[in-house]
């Protein structure tokens, strides 16, 4: 059918489009929407469900922050959500005893609860409990023993109103969303109010005792990359503990005490006293910040998890030579029960992956099974939906809370780093994440100290000989470095 213009050519030409529009109409109905469903399984790491680094950049080091906000929908809403989703906390005000003599509204002590109750939220206090909640709490207890007596020259609470103040503690932090239960998660008393056994509790006794210019200056700015390796702080906490401790020695030798003299006991104590001066001298976030780093660096020498013995992944690892699915089924199910324990923070997965390849060898695995099953570093951590592992940094962090998002954490290491496998000359005592040279020869000097106090005890208790082995003591540093030891470490 033509279609030309003439005199009447605007109107021939819209009812020729208008035409030409219906005959074309029909075609649509070859179109039918579908409905696209998404392949869970199709996400392999929670780094797609985040920003990718900017071409050019490897990404491979930078943290990457995890919010639950970035998970799927779970797709089983019968069961309870696991403890990575998002989740907000109820706050209410809280009934306190009213026998505590602080004032809980100030600044200072206000923000250290806020962080202490985000850092142990209820769902998360347990996995992140060994890391971040209980190192916070710590420093919690420490600071608040030192606001309390502000006004005064004492150094502890008196055993009257120790309870109370601790019992207003926990109803605070659990009126702002922190698990109830951390007293017990953390291993924290109210008697750590008190100063226990310490012989020391007051600022006049302690400045005549110690170097407490010296002891501030060396804690008022913490070094978060050296401390853990070159520590200065921590020697100097440790020296005047000692020292403050070491009166007891006289004490107990002037009254003839009978029985075993506990010294564990006094230095312990005493340092709880030593922490309280440092947090009457320092800023609420100066303290809190140092006996952040201080935990850090006792965290991340010591494996948390607990394994079980590996009987099974023994008897079906011990003669393989190579890529064995009976091997690596019964191996990744052992992990997968691991997994299911708390996160851990990088340095942490090291000294967790060497601790139980030594165990592995030592029933009689000699092959490396870690590069046989492709094991990573990351694997001996708690799996955000079953996906991939969250290994925390080794530095001291915090959970972070979002009215949006909820509750987030920081991971580190998003990379594929093998787990590594002990050689047959390596040992889980030798294990050191340092630099070579790292270590100084006062921590040398504090462990002899240490021991020459050590002596004098137990000679007041009539010891006869006491037999001494001094060793070098390595400690970590934030960047992670492989030891010689360390085999097949995927680059």
């Amino acid at each position: 059918m033509g279609c030309s213009q003439d005199a009447n050519g605007y109107r021939g030409s819209f009812y020729c489009q208008l035409i030409l529009f219906i005959v074309w109409l029909p075609t649509l109905q070859d179109v039918t929407a579908r409905e696209v469903h998404a392949d869970h399984r199709r996400i392999t790491s929670l780094v797609e469900l985040v920003k990718q680094p900017a071409s050019g950049e490897s990404g491979l080091f930078d943290p990457i922050e995890i919010s639950p906000a970035v998970l799927p929908k779970f797709p089983y809403p019968s069961e309870s959500l696991p403890p990575m989703y998002p989740t907000f906390p109820t706050r209410y005000e809280p009934v306190l005893t009213g026998k505590c003599p602080v004032n809980f509204s100030h600044p200072g002590i206000s923000n250290i609860l806020d962080k202490t109750a985000s850092d142990c939220s209820g769902p998360l206090a347990a996995l992140v409990g060994n890391v971040i909640c209980c190192p916070q709490f710590s420093s919690l207890i420490h600071i608040f023993q030192g606001f309390y007596s502000m006004k005064s020259d004492d150094l502890v609470l008196p055993n009257a109103v120790s309870n109370h103040c601790f019992s207003d503690i926990i109803s605070i932090l659990a009126s702002r969303g922190a698990n109830s239960t951390i007293p017990t998660l953390c291993s924290i008393k109210s008697s750590n109010f008190t100063g226990g056994s310490c012989p020391v509790k007051d600022d006049i006794t302690l400045e005549k005792t110690v170097n407490t210019s010296k002891l501030v200056e060396a804690c008022s700015t913490v070094d978060p990359l050296k401390e853990c390796c070159r520590p200065v702080c921590q020697p100097a906490i440790m020296d005047a503990a000692l020292q403050i401790s070491g009166r007891q020695t006289t004490i107990n030798n002037n009254e003839n005490m009978a029985g075993e003299v506990n010294h564990t006991d006094y230095l312990n104590d005493c340092k709880g006293v030593v922490y309280s001066y440092l947090s009457k001298k320092l800023s609420f976030e100066a303290a809190n910040t140092a006996f952040r780093i201080l935990s850090a660096c006792k965290v991340n020498k010591v494996c948390p998890l607990s394994f079980k013995e590996p009987a099974e992944v023994i008897s079906s690892c011990q003669n393989v030579a190579a890529p064995s699915p009976s091997c690596c089924s019964s191996l990744n199910a052992y992990i997968a029960g691991i997994q299911k324990q708390m996160l851990i923070t990088n340095k942490q997965a090291i000294i967790c992956a060497t601790l139980f390849g030594s165990m592995l060898r030592g029933g009689g695995v000699m092959t490396n099974i870690y590069e046989l099953c492709d094991v990573d570093l990351k694997d001996f951590s708690i799996q955000a939906y079953g996906q991939q592992g969250c290994l925390l940094r080794s530095l001291p962090g915090d959970v972070i809370f979002d009215n949006s998002s909820g509750f987030s954490f920081t991971c580190d290491l998003s990379d594929n780093i093998a787990a590594p496998w002990p050689s047959s000359s390596s040992s889980i005592t030798s294990l050191s994440l340092c630099a070579p040279g790292m270590f100084l020869e006062k921590i040398t000097v504090f462990i002899i100290a240490y021991l020459f106090f050590y002596s004098r005890m137990l000679i007041l208790q009539n010891t006869v000989c006491v037999c001494l082995t001094i060793v070098p003591i390595h400690f970590g540093r934030d960047v992670i470095t492989s030891s010689p030891n360390f085999t097949n470490i995927k680059k």
